[in-house]
């Protein structure tokens, strides 16, 4: 038994010190640039294992420079309640958790009847904020589980309790995924549109936010329909999208 207690208390300094090492990076967060996150650095390994190379664009653009546009353009396509809730939608958690539930019901029952393993695999949905979101890049794993959607509530709360809403969009806004090899605002404005993103009009605004859901599909097909159909649709909405 007390080898067991030994090996238990050992997991739980290793959990506290793990947590504390998270409330520390993300206060310094409130002064300091984060050079890279979590994901960038998985993309950037499996673009140098599979690909032999290292694409990496990024240029850090303080708040006050990114274009009004683009903010109103990933909040209303991303996080419509940006600047009132405390980092999660909790309802929209729990539908997202249904769906699931039940897409995952529904593939079992196909696997069953094809017995042949053919059966296609559940679409999942989230229900991730900006907040969750920018959790997940910085510091976490892309695998989808209870203890890594756990840690990622934990986060966000941490972000949102270190750093203002300000400068949650602002960390996200420079390192969000929006393309192969391709991070934040001004390498997306940059690779798409070949000026710098201070210069991107609404329109061009709405394109890059409904892209970061499915950025490298939406790289490889820049006519989809979809995506001009739903750029429209976001820049309607712009105007009703608070900006913290």
């Amino acid at each position: 038994m007390k080898p067991f207690m030994r090996w238990l208390g050992l997991v739980v300094v290793a959990v506290l010190l793990l947590e504390l090492f998270f409330v520390v990076r993300i206060a310094a967060m409130s002064v300091i640039d984060p050079q890279s996150t979590a994901f960038q650095r998985s993309e950037a390994w499996q673009l140098a294992t599979t690909k032999g190379s290292l694409r990496w664009r990024q240029q850090w653009v303080p708040y006050a420079q990114l274009p009004v546009s683009l903010k109103r353009a990933v909040i209303a396509s991303e996080d419509g309640d940006f600047i009132n809730h405390d980092g999660v939608e909790w309802e929209a958690v729990e539908k997202a958790w249904q769906k699931n539930a039940k897409a995952e019901e529904q593939a079992a029952k196909r696997l069953q009847a094809a017995k042949a393993g053919a059966a296609r695999a559940p679409k999942i949905v989230g229900g991730s904020t900006i907040s969750q979101q920018l959790a997940k890049n910085l510091m976490l794993s892309g695998e989808r589980t209870l203890l890594r959607k756990g840690q990622e509530f934990v986060l966000t709360l941490l972000l949102e309790a270190f750093l203002s809403k300000q400068r949650i969009l602002e960390i996200y806004l420079n390192s969000v995924e929006w393309g192969e090899g391709v991070f934040g605002a001004e390498a997306a404005a940059q690779h798409y549109f070949r000026k710098p993103a201070a210069r991107l009009t609404a329109y061009e605004s709405a394109r890059l936010a409904v892209m970061l859901p499915r950025p490298k599909y939406f790289e490889k097909v820049p006519n989809s329909g979809y995506l001009s159909s739903r750029a429209s649709t976001i820049v309607s909405r712009m105007g009703d999208a608070e900006l913290p």
